[in-house]
């Protein structure tokens, strides 16, 4: 049975992205396939994306040898020449959470380059869901009261509507299955406002895609501010594929991002 709905409605307004994995380069692989094939090369990042994005830039021309560029120059080489396909073969794993519905509906239509995976409202009960609301509401007293009453009538209305529907599906003797099926129909009165959590794979490339299109200062509010966020992390975990992005401040006065190598 559902449970009852919070007394209180939690608003959430920042974002929380996380980065929860990352490849491993095999060097005894690569050191392998450099000797049978007569070459040698070295680089100096220890960041796998990084080196692998460089080996297979390379691996294009047959450039490895000692003595040539570093890792930072090379990628900012294949910035500038737009040879973006290499990028695709560095890879990063994320979860972002306290994010609306509505803005993974936008971030979902990032599909080349991506993968995704997203809490279930068919299984997972939304009884005591928090709520995202967009700065300009939840900064203003007035503004916030309204939201707040409105999404704690929508949760008020799934509790009570999926604790009808489980009675109705009283014929189905497989209790999860009759669990999903009450909540798969009471989550049509949930609102875009309610917070989800999703987990996130994607390349360099696509990465850079996106934080190019969501960092821009036109985008939505709340998918800006997860870009700047992922850019940030981006950032530190490899600056030599993201650290071309510049942070400014966007008319509102929110953050935006941008860069002069745009579509690689």
């Amino acid at each position: 049975m559902p449970t009852a709905a919070r007394a209180s409605i939690r608003v959430l307004v920042e974002p929380q992205v996380y980065l929860v994995g990352r490849q491993v380069l095999n060097t005894e692989a690569m050191e392998e396939f450099l000797d049978d094939h007569g070459m040698a090369w070295d680089t100096d990042t220890d960041v796998a994306g990084e080196r692998l994005a460089e080996a297979a830039g390379r691996l294009c021309y047959l450039s490895f040898g000692k003595g040539r560029k570093t890792n930072k120059e090379y990628l900012q080489h294949i910035l500038t020449v737009g040879h973006g396909s290499v990028l695709e073969h560095a890879v990063w794993n994320f979860i972002f959470a306290g994010v609306s519905r509505s803005m993974t509906h936008e971030l979902v239509r990032h599909r080349a380059g991506f993968g995704y995976s997203q809490l279930s409202q068919r299984y997972v009960d939304e009884s005591q869901a928090d709520f995202v609301a967009p700065p300009i509401i939840a900064e203003d007293p007035e503004l916030r009261a309204l939201f707040e009453e409105c999404v704690r009538h929508c949760q008020e209305t799934y509790v009570t509507l999926a604790a009808k529907l489980t009675e109705r599906y009283a014929q189905v003797p497989d209790l999860t299955l009759r669990r999903k099926l009450a909540r798969q129909a009471a989550r049509a009165v949930l609102p875009n406002a309610t917070e989800t959590r999703i987990f996130v794979t994607a390349n360099a490339r696509a990465l850079r895609h996106f934080i190019e299109l969501r960092g821009d200062e036109h985008a939505d509010v709340e998918i800006r501010a997860v870009a700047v966020k992922l850019w940030e992390i981006m950032r530190e975990e490899a600056p030599n594929l993201f650290g071309d992005y510049e942070r400014y401040d966007a008319p509102d006065g929110t953050p935006a991002l941008r860069t002069q190598w745009r579509k690689v």
